[in-house]
């Protein structure tokens, strides 16, 4: 066997963007789910196919709901549940091989390990390739293409979750997929095509229903490409109707399936978990307000996604300052499907941050950033370096400075953003008090921890939390290796070894992103 075809591949752009990708979410894995709620989540898949509950009785009031026949169930939807259920079962085998005797039941085990390395990489690599073949539909080059999927996936608050195994990327991957295929039936009016984008769009129903803003979104931007345009009349009406002939029954499709397991859980039809769970919550707390769990008022969500130092969208993606500086000064050079776009994902925006602003916790803590909002938010910005590139000359040297100095800040951000647990310096703040800015405090605390200074700058209190796992999670960085190193339980060869793959991982990744430039390079 020559080793020609591996050069070839080797030498496609695609692949070398695709590799890099997966290395990127090998590198800044902890090992970690990220948060309690992909914990509940992950439990949801065990039940499936194990005797395991989805809820442990122990967890309820602090989480769970009571369902049919009195069964206490998870709160969420399915999706992330699907997602993870093959690298749960998988997970669940090697953590029962003999060489991990000694060590199950630590943190992090060796089933979080499999699912956050296995799906997390998976999501990583999708997501690029889809995320290039969209770009590419817009008409955007090869290169301009490649710096969009790297500015997503390294310049946003999607490296963060691509550490913290939320839902956000995955819902990201559907969105871009619907839209992506979505647009194809609009250029070649393939109804395969649109089957596939509708179905993504329809899963991402199964994971959060109100991501059926993304799907009313992605039916707004091929109207908007079909108008901008110029298509009118009959004309636009028969597009129109084709698109709900094949579209809508795929949607109804995944709207049963979500509303036979809202049945199977909670036996009925008609509600939603949010309500099942407001209504045992305000019968455990009367005095609590009738409107929970949207009794937050309207001004502070809003505000809050906006201009707050804790949660800003403007601070954890500085991307959607410099998309916002290109729409003012370089918009009438957009092609009609940028337009599209730019106007669908800002209205898609601005309605998350609408609806989640009067929700009792509007900011999606604990999290980094606002996690409801933050995937709109990358999607809003993702035209923004691909538009630098495209329209250098136009804008001037002003911007493209501007520009830069905005693509620096957003790298400085969004690798702080995988430093340390996201809880830090929530568990800070009940110290130092609101508000504070996450970020500064962020950049301090890696400065600090690296200097030696965590207790001479007041920054470490070991009273902060009484979770012991809690407290060496926030004090090391967040990678696998430096955590199985602070836990102290994996035998010393096996966190040398976590150490060499790590750095391995990261000369690779160093490596490809050097020869996808050259690459690159050719193609002039």
């Amino acid at each position: 066997m020559t080793i020609a075809p591996i050069r070839k591949w080797f030498r496609n752009p695609l692949f070398l963007l695709a590799l890099a990708a997966g290395l990127v979410a090998f590198a800044v894995q902890s090992g970690e789910l990220g948060s309690d709620d992909t914990q509940h989540r992950l439990q949801s898949a065990h039940a499936f196919w194990t005797a395991e509950p989805p809820v442990f009785p122990g967890e309820f009031p602090e989480f769970g709901v009571h369902g049919r026949g009195g069964r206490l169930q998870s709160y969420y939807g399915v999706g992330q549940s699907l997602l993870m259920l093959p690298a749960d079962v998988v997970g669940t085998f090697v953590e029962r091989l003999p060489a991990f005797t000694g060590y199950n039941g630590n943190d992090p085990s060796v089933r979080n390990i499999v699912v956050s390395y296995s799906t997390n990489i998976f999501l990583a690599v999708l997501t690029s390739l889809v995320c290039f073949r969209f770009l590419r539909q817009l008409n955007f080059g090869v290169k301009q293409a490649v710096a969009g999927v790297l500015a997503l996936l390294l310049l946003t608050t999607h490296l963060h979750y691509t550490q913290n195994l939320m839902e956000n990327n995955y819902i990201c991957l559907l969105t871009l997929a619907g839209l992506s295929y979505q647009y194809e039936w609009l250029r070649s009016g393939s109804r395969r095509a649109l089957l596939i984008g509708s179905a993504a769009f329809g899963l991402n129903l199964l994971t959060r229903l109100t991501t059926g803003m993304d799907l009313l979104a992605g039916a707004l931007f091929l109207l908007l490409v079909l108008w901008l345009e110029g298509l009118r009349g009959q004309a636009l009406w028969n597009r129109c109707r084709r698109y709900i002939a094949t579209a809508l029954p795929v949607y109804l499709f995944f709207g049963l399936l979500d509303r036979l397991y809202q049945y199977y859980r909670f036996g009925s039809f008609f509600n939603t978990y949010v309500s099942v769970t407001a209504h045992e919550t305000l019968q455990r707390n009367p005095t609590w307000p009738a409107n929970y769990p949207f009794e937050t008022p309207f001004h502070i969500g809003f505000i809050g996604a906006l201009f707050t130092a804790e949660k800003s969208i403007f601070l954890f993606d500085p991307l959607l300052i410099l998309m916002i500086l290109l729409a003012a000064v370089a918009w009438r050079r957009f092609n009609p499907a940028v337009k599209a776009y730019a106007i669908a994902c800002s209205l898609l925006l601005l309605t998350y941050i609408c609806f989640y602003a009067r929700y009792t916790v509007w900011s999606g803590d604990s999290a980094w950033g606002d996690r409801y909002v933050s995937t709109t938010a990358e999607l809003a910005a993702l035209l923004a370096l691909p538009l630098l590139l495209r329209h250098r000359r136009e804008v001037g040297k002003l911007v493209w400075t501007m520009g830069v100095a905005l693509l620096a800040i957003s790298a400085v951000v969004q690798a702080a953003s995988v430093a340390f647990w996201l809880s830090l310096e929530l568990y800070q703040m009940e110290t130092l008090g609101h508000p504070t800015f996450v970020v500064a405090l962020r950049l301090e605390n890696i400065v600090a921890f690296a200097c030696g200074k965590m207790d001479a700058w007041g920054l470490s209190n070991h009273a902060m939390t009484e979770d012991p796992w809690d407290y060496v999670h926030i004090t090391t960085w967040n990678f696998l290796p430096f955590l199985l190193k602070r836990v102290g339980e994996a035998p010393l060869w096996v966190v040398n070894l976590a150490f060499m793959a790590w750095g391995a991982g990261l000369a690779a990744l160093a490596s490809v992103l050097l020869q996808l430039r050259k690459v690159l390079a050719r193609l002039g």
